[in-house]
């Protein structure tokens, strides 16, 4: 059965002819590209023709048709503070994983590494692209920043659309900017790129957390935990993994343009696949779609176990205002753990975008030369790499909240490590290796953890916008790293290491007392039990 047949889209029609127009404002561009394949494919200083102008106008419009299309109908939509009255999901938490749990996973993993693969191509197109527009390193890297920043916009605005439209409407209309950016790689002025690798910046920013986030809603309680860290470890990978074998693929022959240019394809991929993409049973319940709520509970347990949900007693034990939006979330009974997540987030963007690229040079300073600085990483890397499961056996067999907290910990405990180390100097391979790999194993497990948990906590109309806010405060870190990194902060080694320590104790402290356990309970009572604790 096509659940999605019964999701009331406002005019699908309008839907694909957006669709037709975005894809037709790509493929416009590519007339030009095709000219420069004499000069290996540089458009560096070529005037715009009159069918790129017009792709670029097609473009806006067919996103605000397809938006328009995606768009439920309103008149049929009545939030309620507890929406999930209307159906009881605790059957559908207690069944086993069925092929339609698993058709999901692996839509969502697909969807992730799609995901990843957009931003992970920066590092790939840097070269070529300094090469072309005759660029300086620095002025290359305000790319990377533009593009960060778009991320951190695109996790709140996409979060919020997807407590709003739902997150199936929020995924597919992420996927169509994928595609109308792909003319990045098109564009003949470096300012042209920064502004579209913002709008790129923000589509694969928001992408993130719904995937989390309907994954969330959709899956038994018992699995839940351990397929949401799989999710972001095997979609990470396969993201990165897609962006080196594309570089080293298509770059020597189309030039790193076309690295840019692979967002139509693997954006349609996206969208070709949201008939597999069923929307949240519980935002449709909140959103008074009971019906709908009911035929997707179908799909994913079984018809007569969704009319035994449909047919259950729920005795609400506390409800909130359902309005939902950034500022209950930040004041409600929600802030003291979203400030606590908000904290590790920000923490471990500096981590990642500041402490660990600047690590080469640092290891240098202390006396390495840069190719056994290199060696170095590569091996902790290697040694990291299993972390993934433990961090995956932790999270569902032990405890989600100490688990966070325990590689919280490890983390900040590294970062002095890395202090000490500097103030006696030590020089030994073995202790640098050592200490890096428990960095990479502490600070991969943070983030392993931090969305998934946030995907948990939150109840359904705020659990898109909360998502959102955790992976935006996790880059906006990063956009601080890149500045404290201008300014010169992380070439003094010991002191910025005890900088970043600091808010990652915060956080920790923040976490133990206002955490709360998730493993293996059902969303409904994770949100009663988080009101009961704020009253």
């Amino acid at each position: 059965m096509n659940t999605n047949r019964s999701i009331s889209f406002h005019h699908p029609v309008a839907f694909w002819i957006g669709c037709i127009a975005i894809i037709g404002g790509v493929l416009s561009h590519m007339p030009m590209f095709m000219m420069g394949r004499h000069n290996g494919y540089q458009m560096v200083g070529m005037p715009m023709d009159t069918p790129m102008l017009i792709g670029m106008a097609m473009i806006p419009l067919g996103v605000l048709l397809a938006a328009y299309g995606l768009m439920p109908r309103i008149g049929r939509m009545a939030k309620s503070g507890h929406g999930d009255s209307h159906l009881q999901f605790h059957v559908a938490d207690g069944v086993p994983l069925n092929a339609e749990h698993w058709k999901l996973v692996v839509v969502l993993v697909i969807a992730l590494a799609v995901d990843v693969l957009k931003p992970a191509t920066l590092g790939f197109v840097m070269p070529g692209m300094t090469r072309e527009y005759e660029i300086t390193k620095e002025t290359a890297g305000v790319l990377a920043l533009v593009a960060l920043t778009g991320t951190t916009v695109g996790s709140v605005l996409w979060g919020r659309i997807a407590d709003v439209f739902g997150r199936r409407a929020a995924i597919l209309l992420s996927a169509l900017m994928f595609i109308g950016t792909a003319i990045c790689g098109a564009m003949p002025a470096f300012g042209w790129n920064l502004a579209m690798c913002f709008l790129m910046g923000a589509s694969a920013g928001g992408l993130l957390p719904i995937t989390f986030t309907l994954m969330a809603e959709s899956v038994p309680a018992a699995h839940r935990g351990w397929l949401l860290v799989a999710l972001g470890g095997v979609g990470t990978s396969a993201g990165y993994l897609l962006a080196a074998g594309s570089a080293a693929w298509l770059v020597p022959e189309f030039s790193w343009r076309a690295l840019w240019l692979l967002g139509l394809p693997t954006g349609l991929i996206i969208v070709f696949l949201g008939r597999f993409i069923p929307e949240s049973p519980r935002f449709l319940s909140n959103a008074g779609l009971v019906d709908e709520a009911r035929e997707v509970l179908a799909r994913f347990s079984g018809p007569r176990s969704a009319a035994t949900a449909a047919g259950a007693v729920v005795v609400e034990v506390a409800t909130e205002d359902p309005s939902g939006g950034l500022a209950q979330l930040l004041r409600s009974s929600h802030a003291r753990i979203t400030w606590g997540l908000i904290v590790c987030g920000v923490a471990w963007g500096l981590v990642n975008f500041g402490f660990l690229l600047w690590l080469p040079t640092n290891l240098g300073s202390m006396g390495m030369d840069a190719t056994a600085a290199s060696a170095l990483l590569a091996r902790s890397a290697l040694l990291a790499l299993p972390g993934i499961g433990i961090v995956i056996w932790l999270y569902h067999r032990w405890s989600s909240i100490k688990a966070l907290v325990l590689f919280i910990v490890l983390t900040t405990a590294t970062l002095l490590l890395f202090v000490a180390m500097s103030v006696v100097k030590v020089q030994s391979g073995v202790a640098i290796v050592a200490a890096t790999a428990l960095l990479l194993v502490s600070s991969s497990g943070v983030i392993a953890m931090l969305i998934p948990y946030a995907a948990e906590i939150y109840p359904v109309h705020l659990r898109g916008t909360g998502s959102g806010v955790i992976a935006a405060s996790s880059k906006f870190g990063g956009i601080v790293g890149a500045g404290l990194g201008v300014m010169g902060v992380f070439t003094h080694f010991a002191t910025s290491a005890l900088l970043i320590a600091a808010p990652m104790a915060v956080a920790a402290a923040l976490l133990v007392r206002s955490g709360i356990e998730t493993r293996g309970r059902r969303l409904e009572e994770i949100q009663q039990a988080l009101l009961l604790r704020a009253r």
